[in-house]
């Protein structure tokens, strides 16, 4: 009995001090310095299961290519309307964060509320696909539990609805 008493505060002490921990920023990563289209592409998906990315197709020998593929989205109108109409989207879930937007690029960050993890969303008018190509991926450890793919397919759906 007493074993699991210090084993229930163990535990206790280790989600306290991994919520301060987040609270500190000690989760966020650092940001990416490669973001944004190089080469009519966006940043390749990431080595770890913790990424989605439209183009992951044209990484044909990439070690999470299975995982990391998702559909882009298409045109709801022109590609400006588009963005404008997935940056208001965008705008209104939890902790997201606009850093750039222009009429055919889109880049958030989005911070978890507890434990502050940021996830990097890309989305890109493709001129040649006439799509939007959408990357999103987190910034550190090596799942993200399918937050990422669950994110971009709800901005999908709602894309969708409007």
């Amino acid at each position: 009995m007493i074993f699991i008493k210090w084993l229930l505060i163990s535990f206790t002490l280790v989600v306290i001090a991994s919520i301060i921990a987040g609270q500190l920023g000690m989760f966020k990563g650092k940001p990416p310095t490669d973001l944004g289209v190089q080469d009519g592409k966006l940043k390749p998906p990431s080595l770890t299961p913790n990424s989605v990315s439209s183009q992951a197709v044209l990484y044909p020998d990439h070690p999470q290519l299975d995982y990391a593929k998702i559909e882009p989205f298409p045109l709801m109108g022109d590609a400006s309307t588009t963005l404008a109409r997935i940056r208001s989207i965008v705008e209104s879930m939890p902790g997201a964060e606009i850093i750039t937007s222009n009429e055919h690029y889109l880049y958030v960050q989005f911070t978890t509320r507890i434990l502050k993890f940021v996830d990097d969303a890309e989305f890109w008018f493709d001129p040649a696909a006439k799509v939007i190509q959408v990357r999103s991926a987190s910034r550190i450890g090596r799942s993200d539990l399918g937050v990422n793919r669950k994110r971009v397919e709800t901005i999908r759906a709602q894309l969708g609805a409007s």
